[in-house]
C-alpha cells in the first residue's frame, strides 16, 4: 500500500537477514528513524501517512519492552555504579538528559513488563499498544498474584481478537467480581494523585467511583457552561475553571477544617530597592531621615492586580547587600578617620590606623573585611524595624493595604483589606456578578476593585463590585475587559478593544447595547 522513503524507511529492519549484534540493531535504527525524519511526508498520500504511524505505533510499544528488558539487565548487573550514580532512575537522568519523571516512568515499565510477561511479550511484538499495555497491566494488578497471569492471557487473547478497549475493561471488571477477596479497607477502587509542577502548576490523575465521578460530572456540568458571549474558553478549560470554583467555595464556605474560610493572602515581596526607585521615595527617605511623614509607594503588574484585588496582603520587604556600597560606605569610614572626622560618624570599634597621604587608610583584607561587616550591622540597625526606613518607605502617613505594623526587616502584618462591612454592602447591593449578564450568586464573587488599586482606586462603596472568579480572573484582569459601575447600580462591560459594550441594564436612548 505504501511506496517511496517511508515504505524504504520502515523496511529497513525488516525480514531480511538480521544484525549480528545489538550495536548493529541500534545503527539500523538509529538509520531508519533519520531516513523517516528526513522523508518529505507532507507530500505522501494520506494512506501511506496512515501506515507510517501505525508503523511508528508498533515500534513505540516494541522500543518500549526493549528499553525495559535492557534496563532490567542493567539494574541487574548494578551497571549504573560504574558512572558513579546510586540508582538506576538517577543514571537515566544524567546519562540519557531526561527529567525525574521520565526516569522513573522508565524503571516503572521495567518492573511492570517483568511481572507480567504475557503482556511484556505481546507489547514486543508489537500486538499491544503502550497505552493499553500498561491499563492491561493496572487492571490485573488488583487481582491475587497467582490468578494474574491467566487474567493477562485472557485479555491479550480478547485484544488480539479485536477486542475493545472498552470490552476489555468489562472483561477485567467481571473476572475482578469473581476472584478478587474482599478489601480489606474498602478503598482499592479509589486513587488520586496531585503532582506538582512547573511554577507550582499541578497535574492530577487518579481512578475515581462511580459515586465520586457522578458528583464530579454534575460540578463540573453546572460550573462550567459558558459564562456569557465574551466567554471563549474551551470545554477544557471551562471544566478546569469549574474545579477550582467549586474547591474555592468549599473554602469560602468555612466547612474546611482548621481554615475558617479565610480568603486568598497574598504575599507582597519587595526590595528595599525597588522601594526607593519608586517615584517619590527619594522624597519620602528624606523625610524619614527628617522624622517627617511620607507618602506609601505601590508595587503592580496585571497579575499582582488579579490577586490583590481581594486579598489580605503581607508586605515583605526584602534586601541584599551590595558588595560595591559596603565599600564606598568602609572608604568614606576611612577617610573620616585619616582626616579627624571620627565625631561624625560612629565607630564600630577600634578606629583602623590612618593611611598615606591621599589615601581612605590603610588596612589589612581581614581587618578590611570586619570593617565592613560592623558597618553593614549599623546600617541595617538603621533601616530595620518599626521605625526604620523600610518600614517608613512601605508604610508612610498616608495608609494603604501596606501600611501595616511592621516586622524587622521589614515585615507587615496582614491586614483585612476590604472590611466586613464593605464586603456586606457590597453583596447587598449587588446580588449576582456585576458583569452585565451573569447570573452567579454574589456569595461566591470576589470583591474587584473597579479602578485598580496600583491606580489609588480606593476601597470604598462607590469602587467595589462582586465579580465571580471567570469574570474577574479571566475577563477582567486578564483579557482586559473594563466594568464601569454606575450611580444606580446598574453595570456597563467595555471590551479591551472597545467594540463591544455590555449593559447590565437597558441600553441609553438612541444608542445600540
Amino acid at each position: 500500500m505504501s511506496s517511496g522513503p517511508v515504505r524504504e524507511a520502515i523496511s529497513v529492519c525488516g525480514d531480511g537477514d538480521g544484525p549480528g549484534s545489538v550495536a548493529g540493531a541500534l545503527a539500523m535504527l538509529d538509520r531508519a528513524l533519520d531516513r523517516l525524519n528526513a522523508a518529505d511526508v507532507a507530500s505522501l498520500p494520506s494512506a501511506v501517512q496512515a501506515e507510517a504511524l501505525r508503523a511508528l505505533e508498533r515500534a513505540e510499544a516494541k522500543h518500549t519492552a526493549a528499553r525495559a528488558r535492557v534496563l532490567a539487565g542493567f539494574a541487574g548487573q548494578g551497571g549504573f555504579a560504574d558512572d558513579g550514580h546510586g540508582t538506576t532512575r538517577s543514571w537515566l537522568k544524567w546519562q540519557t538528559r531526561v527529567t525525574t519523571a521520565a526516569a522513573a516512568g522508565a524503571v516503572s515499565w521495567a518492573r511492570r513488563l517483568a511481572a507480567h510477561p504475557v503482556i511484556a511479550a505481546a507489547l514486543a511484538g508489537g500486538e499491544l499498544s503502550r497505552s493499553w499495555a500498561r491499563q492491561l497491566c493496572e487492571w490485573t494488578d488488583r487481582l491475587p498474584g497467582d490468578r494474574r497471569g491467566e487474567a493477562d492471557e485472557i485479555l491479550v487473547g480478547a485484544a488480539r481478537g479485536g477486542a475493545d478497549l472498552a470490552a476489555l475493561g468489562g472483561l477485567a471488571r467481571e473476572m475482578h467480581e469473581r476472584c478478587a477477596p474482599p478489601a480489606e479497607d474498602g478503598f482499592e477502587d479509589r486513587y488520586l494523585r496531585l503532582g506538582i509542577t512547573f511554577r507550582g502548576a499541578g497535574r492530577a490523575e487518579g481512578d475515581l467511583t462511580p459515586g465520586c465521578a457522578a458528583a464530579l460530572a454534575a460540578v463540573l456540568e453546572s460550573l462550567g457552561r459558558k459564562a456569557g458571549p465574551e466567554d471563549a474558553r474551551t470545554a477544557g478549560q471551562r471544566r478546569h475553571d469549574a474545579l477550582e470554583e467549586a474547591c474555592l467555595r468549599l473554602i469560602r464556605a468555612g466547612m474546611l477544617p482548621g481554615r475558617a474560610g479565610q480568603p486568598t493572602q497574598a504575599m507582597v515581596h519587595m526590595t528595599l530597592a525597588q522601594l526607593r526607585d519608586l517615584p517619590g521615595a527619594p522624597a519620602a527617605e528624606s523625610a524619614w531621615a527628617a522624622a517627617r511623614a511620607s507618602q506609601p509607594g505601590w508595587l503592580a503588574s496585571p497579575e499582582a492586580d488579579a490577586a490583590a484585588c481581594d486579598a489580605t496582603l503581607v508586605p515583605v520587604v526584602t534586601g541584599h547587600v551590595d558588595q560595591a556600597a559596603l565599600d564606598r560606605l568602609a572608604a568614606a569610614f576611612l577617610l573620616a578617620h585619616r582626616t579627624g572626622e571620627r565625631s561624625s560618624y560612629p565607630a564600630p570599634g577600634p578606629g583602623p590606623a590612618p593611611g598615606p597621604a591621599g589615601q581612605p587608610g590603610s588596612l589589612s583584607p581581614p581587618a578590611r573585611a570586619r570593617l565592613g561587616r560592623a558597618l553593614l550591622a549599623l546600617a541595617a540597625d538603621a533601616l530595620s524595624g518599626p521605625g526604620g526606613l523600610a518600614a517608613r518607605l512601605r508604610g508612610g502617613a498616608g495608609g494603604g493595604p501596606l501600611a501595616s505594623v511592621s516586622l524587622p526587616l521589614d515585615i507587615g502584618a496582614a491586614t483585612e483589606t476590604i472590611p466586613a462591612h464593605l464586603r456586606r454592602a457590597v453583596t447587598t447591593r449587588h446580588r449576582h456578578c456585576a458583569f452585565p449578564g451573569c447570573d452567579q450568586p454574589a456569595a461566591v464573587c470576589d470583591v474587584h476593585h473597579i479602578i485598580p488599586r496600583c491606580r489609588g482606586g480606593p476601597t470604598a462603596l462607590r469602587n467595589l463590585a462582586p465579580l465571580c472568579r471567570f469574570h474577574h480572573l479571566v475577563a477582567v484582569h486578564r483579557w482586559g475587559w473594563t466594568l464601569a459601575l454606575h450611580a444606580d447600580g446598574t453595570t456597563t462591560a467595555a471590551s479591551p478593544d472597545g467594540t463591544r459594550t455590555l449593559h447590565s441594564h437597558g441600553p441609553p436612548p438612541g444608542r445600540a447595547a
